[in-house]
C-alpha cells in the first residue's frame, strides 16, 4: 500500500502531522488503514459546504467513529474550504454539531489560489502577504 511505501522510505520519521487526500463517498480500506494501525490520533476533515462534500465528510466521520475506541483516534474537527454556496458557513456548522465536533476554521474563497496554481506555486509562495496566505498560516 502507499502507507507501507511511505513507511519504508522514512516519511513518518520526526513529523508533527500527516495530510491524506482521500475520496470520502465510500470509506474504503485504504482510508481506514492509518486509523486501524494507530497511525492517526486526531483527524481533521477538510470539506466545503456543498452537499456531496458534506456527505463525504459524514462518511469519513463514520469510519473514524468505527475505530475510535479500539485505535484511540478521534475526530478533531472540520475545516470548511469555502466554495461560496448558499448558507455554506451555517451548513458546515450544523454538520459539525451533528457529528459532535467543531468547525475549527472557515477558509474563505479567494481567486489568488487559482492565480498561484496557474504559476505552479502555493499561495504562500505567490502572494505571501495576501489575506489568503494569512488564513493558511492561521489554520
Amino acid at each position: 500500500t502507499s502507507i507501507n511505501f511511505l513507511e519504508e522510505n522514512g516519511a513518518y520519521e520526526n513529523i508533527d502531522y500527516v495530510s491524506y487526500d482521500v475520496l470520502g463517498d465510500v470509506v474504503c480500506g485504504g482510508f481506514e488503514m492509518p486509523i486501524r494501525e494507530n497511525k492517526a490520533q486526531e483527524i481533521y476533515i477538510v470539506m466545503s459546504g456543498e452537499m456531496m462534500a458534506m456527505y463525504a465528510a459524514n462518511n469519513i466521520s463514520k469510519g473514524i467513529l468505527k475505530y475510535a475506541n479500539s485505535g484511540g483516534v478521534r475526530l478533531g474537527g472540520l475545516v470548511c474550504n469555502e466554495r461560496q454556496t448558499d448558507k455554506e458557513l451555517e451548513l458546515a456548522e450544523a454538520l459539525a454539531k451533528k457529528l459532535g465536533t467543531q468547525l475549527i476554521y472557515f477558509v474563505p474563497r479567494d481567486n489568488v489560489v487559482q492565480h498561484a496554481e496557474l504559476r505552479r506555486m502555493t499561495v504562500l509562495e505567490y502572494a505571501p502577504d495576501s489575506k489568503q496566505a494569512d488564513h493558511y498560516r492561521n489554520l
